[in-house]
């Protein structure tokens, strides 16, 4: 972080100082009291459940210099109308006036926080790189990692999440990128935005902003991509499969823990990449990954060592772990959506080569009123896909059972709550098996998957 003392704070934010000595040097920003640090800036944020204001005393006395406030505390603070959006202006005025790094911004249905961490693991073969932790793309995520950057950051990779239209303007009104990347649109958030087609325009308002000497990455496999390009007077560079992309994959293949091998072309060079990822969709998280790294002048050979050494950085994103007894557990529980729900059981049913396979599912969140038929079809798709077990975990996830016709080879069970799916997996599991929890962050079955590594480690 740009170190910045409390006076300049405040004038940037056109706030108030109350009770600090506005000489003092903030250098670091944090949102939980507990993190608090000597140097910090506590941003209290008031939340649907929790109020930082409440908490502010525990940050002070856990060494933060002041607190970024919406109300005036009998705390050392900085006083502004509203401390998100505060913490956005912060991050504008430090983009526009501290930084020279480029800046990339990525965004999608699925596959944002991957390629994000496949991305970032490529540049910093090239310079001093910044990156998103986990899936920070809101509102205070984007601006914190901007904040983190400093005058030697050289590349600052940012991922940004759409919870409605205006809200990807907003994200890059603030971090102006240089580079902005739309992966894929997918069934994510149309319950929020209403419709497949909004969701693509809201993802489209990343590259919409750009400048004329910005670049536009885009996934040309996907078609309603492509179809944003024209809302952009940046340079379009496309990657894909597909014939005549900029970046392409040719030659595609799996191994027997599904991760894919193919041959990365761009222009009239190729060379070979193998990924340690699993799941023949991280093809194309590697493909934009590299579409950016080529566009900032990063050699193609470089590219692909960075890819074939990347490793997954972000937890329970198709994350393999090795039990006793042969069992193989894919914790894939940090999201779900119908598309990513698929590639989740492609990988599954391509790593089993044959062994039992089970998913273990939890609902998919923001399908709005396409919620039940989403799931049914999920349902239907782990039949056709030859899943031996399917286990639903809540009534949101339920109407994926009525997708397994009778007759089908396909066994179905519901539970209630994950307790009810941990005791029947623990006694169900046999040796050999291989397990996949996929659900929505929100449903919490990342604690399925905590139990049996449990048991795996007793």
């Amino acid at each position: 972080m740009i170190a910045l003392s409390v006076a300049k704070i405040a004038e940037i934010l056109d706030g108030t100082a109350h009770q600090v000595d506005v000489s003092v040097i903030v250098n670091d920003l944090v949102t939980d009291s507990r993190q608090a640090v000597a140097g910090a800036m506590f941003i209290a944020i008031r939340g649907e459940n929790v109020d930082g204001h409440d908490f502010a005393a525990s940050a002070i006395n856990n060494g933060a210099l002041v607190v970024l406030a919406g109300r005036e505390l009998d705390v050392p603070c900085i006083v502004v109308s509203d401390p998100v959006l505060a913490l956005g202006a912060l991050a504008r005025w430090v983009r526009e006036t501290k930084l020279s790094c480029k800046v990339i911004a990525i965004t999608g249905s699925s596959g944002k926080t991957s390629t994000k961490d496949l991305l970032a693991q490529v540049l910093v073969t090239a310079g001093s790189t910044v990156a998103a932790v986990g899936s920070f793309n809101t509102e205070v995520g984007v601006p914190l990692t901007i904040l983190r950057a400093d005058e030697a950051t050289q590349f600052l990779v940012l991922e940004m999440g759409m919870r409605g239209a205006g809200h990807l303007t907003y994200l890059a009104e603030i971090a102006a990128p240089d580079i902005a990347a739309i992966i894929n649109i997918g069934s994510a958030h149309v319950g929020v935005v209403g419709t497949q087609e909004m969701v693509a325009r809201a993802k489209g308002e990343i590259i919409a902003t750009l400048p004329s000497n910005g670049i536009a990455i885009l996934n040309r496999d996907d078609a309603m991509v492509m179809e944003q390009a024209a809302r952009t007077v940046a340079r379009v560079v496309t990657c894909g499969e597909s014939v005549g992309s900029d970046i392409r994959a040719t030659d595609v293949r799996l191994d027997d823990q599904a991760r894919p091998s193919f041959t990365l072309v761009i222009e009239d060079l190729s060379v070979p990449v193998v990924l340690r990822y699993h799941g023949r969709h991280f093809v194309s998280n590697a493909l934009i990954a590299a579409g950016i790294a080529y566009s900032l002048g990063v050699n193609i050979e470089t590219i692909a060592m960075a890819l074939r050494a990347a490793t997954p950085a972000s937890k329970w994103r198709m994350e393999v772990h090795q039990l006793p007894r042969g069992i193989t557990l894919i914790n894939d529980a940090y999201n779900a959506n119908p598309e990513s729900v698929r590639a989740a059981i492609d990988t599954l049913a391509a790593m089993a080569a044959g062994r039992r396979t089970w998913i273990v599912l939890g609902e998919m969140r923001e399908l709005g009123a396409r919620s039940d038929a989403e799931h049914t079809t999920i349902g239907a798709y782990a039949a056709k896909n030859g899943i031996d077990q399917l286990m639903c975990i809540g009534e949101g996830a339920r109407p994926a059972l009525l997708g397994v016709s009778e007759g089908a080879a396909t066994n179905t069970t519901w539970f209630a709550d994950s307790s009810g799916a941990i005791s029947a997996l623990e006694s169900g599991l046999a040796p050999g098996d291989v397990v996949l929890i996929k659900a929505s962050r929100s449903i919490g079955l990342d604690v399925v998957a905590s139990a049996l590594m449990q048991l795996g480690a007793a």
